[in-house]
């Protein structure tokens, strides 16, 4: 990364690296309590200065909480954005230095007062790659444990139980658009599919 650049270090020998864009200036123009957005100057792959605004996301994790019987734990929470309510898997922020799956145990358990006693990591998704560095880790959880959740003042949601079959019938029905857990819900159906197979680690 150059002096002042806070977006994730390019791979080495990425496929597209011809197309790569090199940073000039920068400056910070907004920081906010989650989100902070950055404004620079680059140059493309073609020789043309252009300029980039991107905000600076800490990036989160999200969890599909499997129940058993094919039912999954789903929460619905209002998005203040586009003001209106969506059907959603858990998820939160990462702390600064904070591993992914641990920021998802801490997640499930504020927010639904579960407890999973076995993870499994899916990938990871980045929802707004044109205007953002964020990425969101994806986990499966089982072997729930209910308990009291300890959300914070403002997080109000409800949690919603949802068959598996249920899940992807609202997905097709457009009734289920959230990016997270669309690209979710593709890697739990691969896994049903038999094309994909985690690997599970079990919490003591």
């Amino acid at each position: 990364m150059t002096q002042g650049d806070q977006r994730p270090a390019p791979l080495v020998g990425e496929i597209g690296q011809a197309l790569s864009e090199t940073r000039i200036s920068g400056e910070l123009v907004y920081s906010g309590v989650l989100l902070k957005i950055q404004r620079d100057l680059a140059v493309a792959s073609d020789g043309h200065e252009c300029v980039r605004e991107y905000t600076l996301h800490p990036g989160a994790a999200a969890i599909v909480p499997l129940l058993g019987d094919d039912r999954l734990l789903m929460e619905r929470q209002w998005r203040y954005p586009l003001n209106r309510s969506f059907l959603e898997f858990p998820a939160g922020k990462l702390d600064a230095g904070e591993p992914p799956l641990k920021t998802a145990r801490r997640e499930l358990l504020e927010e639904t007062g579960y407890h999973a006693r076995r993870w499994a990591t899916l990938g990871q998704m980045h929802p707004v790659i044109s205007y953002s560095t964020e990425v969101i880790h994806l986990f499966l959880a089982t072997d729930l444990t209910p308990g009291p959740a300890a959300r914070e003042a403002g997080e109000c949601l409800e949690l919603v139980e949802v068959g598996m079959d249920e899940l992807f019938d609202l997905i097709l029905a457009g009734t289920i658009t959230d990016a997270k857990t669309l690209s979710a819900a593709f890697w739990l159906s691969q896994v049903q599919a038999g094309r994909f197979s985690p690997t599970w680690q079990t919490d003591r």
